[in-house]
């Protein structure tokens, strides 16, 4: 949205421009910053101004209102932005939406999914100096939209740029469910011979605190400066700009609203860090790359449900969802257990078909349903253990497993099977 007519001939009168510093004053209220650029969430009715503190402020201008210009900035002659040649590697950016390609609406204080890919990456100068960087937008929305149709399409792009040459792909994504995306990515595309980073921001883009410009930097030097070849999500590792964690993508979760450094390997370490000063270092072992050509299955069994088990939870609340869905992922409590009303009615679903996974809400530590007697009621009514796959994991793999297999061995044995570490060969101990 542009200005009003009447700002606009403000500003011109002024011979105001952007990075000219400004005051704004509203009545009492004097306001003193850099006019910054006016962009497709900012009503014509206000001026954005960067305050001495680094915040950016909307402010709505009125013709009562007293604008003054302080002082003029330094001049940057706007160029087009020359098409980037090729100097190194090609590293794909994928564009999904989120917070870390968004800016803040001034009227509301809202975020938006806004930023394109292109600007996302031009935002990032240093990333030239690392790749050459393809961007483009799948679609923009933000994380809680996700479907299994974006998952798709997704793994689709990935698979077309990684065959046409690209060194890896970068997907910057909302981080609320970013897990269910990477854990979806490492199942539909296998044995990947590039790698994949998922990429998130805590703050947008155009705040001070904003995480997206480490981790855009660290994933493309991560990209071209390793070999490793599988589903990753890179977020900072501390509250600090020091390094950035490279997560497992079957193995990661959100576990706080909004620190920097929310993500957390569980049951699993981190596979690397790469410190913002360019250093990386390996703490896993991982794929690594190959010249083969990337392949996807992205078939899903959509009717799956995940749900957490609660002390009362009624049978007959959950019947219909146990019974008509083709598979179930149940967070139980502690080893993986229910109350003895709620296993009657996962007996009576297995047995009209359904398939029923049980993994634990504690998240650290594993399944084990041989301990109580509770626990082997289950087994014995063909609950299969999910280990210590992480909830959602489970849920986005067996609706993978289930689009590739309804044999009830076959899709048993696949769930007990790691297939793209999801499921630890052994006991994590996580600080």
């Amino acid at each position: 949205m542009s200005y009003s007519s009447f700002i606009s001939e403000l500003l011109k009168r002024l011979d105001a421009n952007e990075g000219d510093k400004l005051s704004i004053k509203n009545g009492e209220r004097e306001y003193i910053g850099t006019l910054m650029p006016h962009h497709e969430f900012s009503l014509e009715d206000i001026i954005i101004l960067k305050l001495i503190n680094g915040y950016n402020i909307g402010i709505k201008v009125t013709e009562t209102s007293v604008v003054k210009l302080i002082s003029k900035g330094l001049v940057k002659e706007k160029k087009p932005r020359p098409e980037q040649k090729s100097q190194g590697k090609v590293v794909s950016v994928l564009g999904t939406g989120g917070t870390i390609a968004s800016y803040v609406d001034y009227r509301t204080g809202a975020v938006h999914p806004a930023l394109s890919a292109g600007d996302l990456v031009a935002a990032v100068p240093e990333i030239k100096d690392i790749c050459d960087a393809r961007a483009e937008v799948l679609f923009s929305i933000f994380s809680e939209n996700m479907k299994v149709e974006n998952w798709q399409m997704i793994a689709e792009a990935v698979v077309d740029r990684i065959n046409e040459g690209v060194e890896g792909c970068i997907v910057p994504h909302g981080t609320d469910t970013l897990g269910y995306t990477s854990a979806a990515l490492s199942f539909m595309l296998g044995d990947t011979p590039k790698p994949v980073l998922l990429v998130g921001a805590q703050r947008s883009s155009d705040r001070p605190s904003s995480d997206a410009y480490t981790n855009l930097v660290s994933a493309a030097r991560f990209a071209v400066d390793t070999d490793a070849a599988e589903v990753f999500a890179l977020m900072h590792s501390s509250s600090s700009d020091a390094s950035a964690a490279v997560h497992r993508g079957t193995k990661v979760r959100k576990m706080h609203t909004s620190r920097r450094d929310a993500f957390k390997s569980i049951n699993a370490p981190v596979v690397a860090t790469v410190d913002f000063e360019g250093s990386i270092e390996f703490h896993a072992p991982y794929h690594k790359k190959t010249q083969a050509k990337a392949v996807a299955k992205t078939e899903m069994e959509t009717n799956v449900s995940l749900l957490q088990y609660f002390p009362g939870m009624s049978p007959s609340l959950f019947k219909n969802v146990l019974h008509e869905s083709a598979g179930v992922v149940i967070a139980g409590t502690g080893l993986g257990h229910v109350s003895s009303d709620f296993a009657k009615e996962i007996r009576s679903a297995i047995d009209g078909g359904t398939f029923v996974v049980m993994t634990s809400q504690c998240l650290n530590g594993r399944t084990n349903l041989n301990v109580y007697d509770s626990g082997r009621d289950l087994i014995s009514a063909g609950v299969i253990p999910g280990e210590d796959m992480l909830p959602e994991t489970a849920y986005v793999k067996l609706m993978w497993v289930l689009a590739q297999t309804q044999d009830q061995e076959k899709v048993s044995e696949l769930m007990k099977t790691n297939l793209r570490g999801e499921i630890s060969s052994r006991r994590e101990i996580n600080e």
